[in-house]
């Protein structure tokens, strides 16, 4: 892993657009909690430059509706439309025993359980059925999906920058019936 993580900056929102004439704006937030985007004091973008301070003023089914300090108009709101909130990975809370910041686990090596290298975790991902770890295998040339579950990703050691994992089994071939198990043509196997 490259860097420090504490140094890192982690994604808590986006800027989604105005709300209102005043210069309300709608977060889209990653935050645990909606309104705990404003917890962190101000936030910048990715560079750590351009710090905003952010008030809530409420939560919709659209976002959190916030104010910025020096934003009064809807011009002026518009203008961060797009916006990324960004927060150094220090200021966040230790995570509790089996959870983990997604920018925690980029980064560190994959192995298989007898300890043979697999790759490099590059990303998290979620497409809708869960979080996936995707690894860029020991070539470089493909990336795999991991599902980030305790059979997939057995161990995780931050520390020692590496997860476990054990990739599904996936041959396309349906499983035999057992003994006595209806087959796929309804009869029973005896």
């Amino acid at each position: 892993m490259t860097g420090n993580t504490k140094d890192r900056r982690i994604l808590l929102g986006q800027i989604t657009g105005a709300h209102g004439i005043r210069g309300d704006i709608i977060v889209r937030t990653f935050t645990a909690e909606p309104d705990g985007i404003a917890a962190y004091g101000d936030l910048t973008d990715k560079d750590g430059l351009r710090p905003l301070s952010l008030k809530i003023v409420r939560i919709t089914d659209k976002g959190v509706v916030v104010r910025i300090k020096g934003v009064t108009d809807r011009n002026g709101a518009e203008a961060l439309k797009g916006r990324e909130l960004y927060v150094l990975r220090s200021q966040l809370p230790e995570s509790d025993d089996a959870e983990y910041y997604h920018a925690d686990l980029i980064g560190l090596n994959a192995i298989t359980s007898d300890g043979a290298a697999f790759g490099k975790v590059v990303a998290v991902q979620n497409f809708g059925a869960g979080d996936l770890l995707e690894i860029r295998t020991r070539d470089g040339r493909d990336s795999e999906y991991i599902p980030f579950t305790d059979a997939c990703v057995p161990v995780v050691d931050i520390k020692a920058q590496t997860v476990t994992v054990v990739p599904p089994v996936m041959t396309g071939e349906p499983e035999p019936a057992s003994e006595g198990e209806p087959t796929e043509d309804g009869g029973a196997d005896d």
